[in-house]
């Protein structure tokens, strides 16, 4: 697999990532330990997880893993904090939360030092200065080598960001693990821009726009989807309107022409994307990831990449776009 940096920093990473949020929630520990080994076998190194993915059972099982195939110093280890499961609030990252929130998922991933360690979101209820000063005091005292941020706007993006850059001793912000694909290309309006001006690089979680860029949705509803399922189905329904087929069907056209599955294509046109470091797959099964990971092969033709970027255009405007952006 090809490599990229990970950002502005020193560390190069797999041009695609794993994600296991599905794990020990409809991806059992035998099918995660499969996909683990195709991944590794395929040449990734970038694997990313959450201290709230089934409240902490995904961190605990890949730890497991990784100590079970003795990986630990061939990969790059990526967690998350800050969010809350359950109802009331639902981000804190306070120094209080964060830090203790930063041992728990040590002692889950049974290592000594977290790579990639992200604010999982805002937080209006925290001063900035505050979670801040806990991700300095979190590198500084080695539990974790590089920061980032997920699911900020543009503007809180850019404040983190030039805020740790304006500090000798603070520690920076490598990266943005954001929403993106063919159907969901807001990032593009401000992030995207943002990031490659502030040197941070993009993941893109959800890089199958909820599992509809597979065409699975195409001509009907499977019944053991995500779509199908009550608890799911909103998180799907939000890409089956008539722009998202339109989108579809261009996609499924490109990758028959191809001799492709549609989902390779989709990850290929987001792969190299700019600013982008890897598209997260989060695989439910190994049949899935392995599928996924074929798109590493994949080159798309100039015209291929032009229709995608037409048909699925985010709209754009006043300031991003348009007289005031002009040269």
């Amino acid at each position: 697999m090809e490599t990229r940096p990970l950002g502005r920093s020193g560390v190069w990473v797999g041009r695609l990532a794993l994600g296991t949020a599905t794990w020990t929630r409809g991806t059992d520990e035998y099918d995660a330990r499969d996909q683990l080994a195709a991944f590794l076998d395929a040449g990734g190194t970038l694997i990313d997880t959450a201290d709230v993915y089934a409240d902490g059972g995904a961190e605990a099982l890949l730890g497991e893993l990784i100590e079970e195939f003795e990986v630990r110093d061939d990969i790059v280890l990526s967690t998350k904090a800050g969010a809350v499961a359950g109802p009331g609030r639902r981000v804190d990252t306070s120094r209080r939360h964060l830090l203790r929130s930063l041992e728990a998922s040590l002692a889950r991933l049974r290592t000594d030092t977290i790579d990639l360690w992200s604010l999982h979101s805002w937080d209006p209820w925290t001063p900035m200065e505050e979670t801040l000063a806990a991700i300095d005091s979190a590198v500084s005292s080695g539990k974790v080598r590089y920061a980032g941020v997920s699911n900020f706007s543009g503007w809180q993006t850019a404040r983190a960001a030039t805020h740790q850059q304006a500090g000798e001793l603070r520690a920076p912000l490598v990266t943005a693990q954001m929403e993106y694909s063919l159907l969901e290309r807001g990032i593009e309006r401000e992030i995207v821009p943002a990031a490659q001006g502030l040197g941070m690089g993009i993941l893109a979680w959800s890089p199958l726009g909820r599992g509809v860029l597979t065409g699975k949705y195409r001509h009907s509803l499977p019944l053991d989807s995500r779509g199908a399922n009550p608890d799911t189905a909103g998180f799907v329904q939000a890409y089956l309107d008539d722009r998202a087929r339109r989108i579809v069907d261009a996609l499924s056209t490109a990758a028959e022409g191809l001799g492709a599955a549609p989902a390779e294509v989709a990850l290929a046109w987001l792969r190299d994307r700019p600013g982008v470091v890897a598209p997260i797959l989060g695989a439910r099964t190994v049949q899935q990831l392995v599928a996924a990971l074929a798109s590493e092969e994949l080159e798309l033709p100039e015209e291929i990449l032009t229709a995608l970027d037409d048909v699925s255009a985010p709209p754009l405007g006043y300031p991003e776009a348009g007289w005031a952006q002009r040269r």
